[in-house]
């Protein structure tokens, strides 16, 4: 099932109405950016939704994930009007709409793995060709493991990232 798409404009006029605004995106990424009076409600928490009767909006950093999971948004709505911030909180930005911004909360776990990953891949290959062949096994070593959590959906490096003192702070 597809959902029908709203302009930020339109979103916002909604909002005004009434509608509710739910942001599907992880906790760490909502506390670092959101939209004034979203609700977060992680995409994998969807279900816990509580449909008062009123129109619910969902959107997400780029309306990729909202999007790709309209069918079970849909479900989650329980029959009340439902729709997509089309673009999520990329276009309302775009669109000159209020994003509430806290640079002090630490970048999403994601972001830190990717920039984790690509500055271990990057080492192992400067070792490996400045310093010895057996560095190239860093960079193999962290390819392997990224095939893992793309097959398993489990990802060590997020893991041991999410324990580090920088992102032990109580979400917002």
């Amino acid at each position: 099932m597809t959902l029908a798409t709203l302009s930020p404009a339109d979103t916002r006029a909604a909002i005004d109405a009434g509608a509710r605004l739910i942001d599907i995106r992880s906790p760490d990424e909502h506390a670092r950016a959101r939209i004034p009076g979203a609700v977060n409600l992680p995409l994998d928490r969807i279900g816990d939704l509580q449909p008062d009767g009123r129109p619910i909006i969902f959107h997400c950093k780029s309306g990729m994930r909202t999007s790709a999971s309209a069918a079970k948004l849909a479900a989650a709505a329980h029959g009340a009007p439902a729709h997509i911030l089309s673009g999520g909180i990329d276009a309302w930005r775009g669109a000159g709409q209020t994003v509430i911004t806290d640079r002090t909360r630490p970048l999403e776990i994601m972001r830190q793995v990717q920039i984790t990953a690509g500055a271990l891949v990057l080492a192992g290959v400067l070792l490996g060709l400045l310093v010895a062949p057996g560095f190239f096994g860093l960079s193999a070593f962290v390819g392997a493991g990224l095939i893992f959590a793309g097959v398993t959906g489990w990802c060590g490096m997020a893991k041991l990232l999410g324990i580090m003192p920088w992102n032990r702070r109580a979400p917002a």
